[in-house]
């Protein structure tokens, strides 16, 4: 299928609008994404991560480091905190995003 800009036809949240927290986590390398729809972020940042792509694109989630919000790869991540353990599927289209 199409996707046009997005990644993926699903993502995995802690709540409908995909605004909770689902887990936080410390980089561990520097990653500077390939265009604006990403987040960068330097080794050692907390990174706090909202839904999780599922599908074909399920190397990425999404989050933010500081105000910032965006994509990054989920390997880069070692998560030191789980916020919560329930995750409901959705389509990448219907929650509310911050962007």
């Amino acid at each position: 299928p199409d996707l046009g800009r997005r990644f993926a036809e699903r993502k995995r949240c802690a709540d409908l609008e995909c605004s909770m927290l689902m887990c936080r986590g410390k980089a561990m390398r520097d990653f500077k994404g390939p265009d604006c729809r990403f987040v960068n972020f330097k080794k050692g940042e907390a990174v706090y991560v909202y839904y999780k792509l599922i599908g074909e694109s399920t190397e990425l989630w999404a989050g933010s480091v500081g105000s910032d919000f965006g994509y990054f790869p989920k390997d880069l991540l070692e998560i030191n905190h789980n916020y919560s353990n329930e995750e409901l599927e959705l389509p990448t289209d219907v929650s509310l995003t911050w962007w």
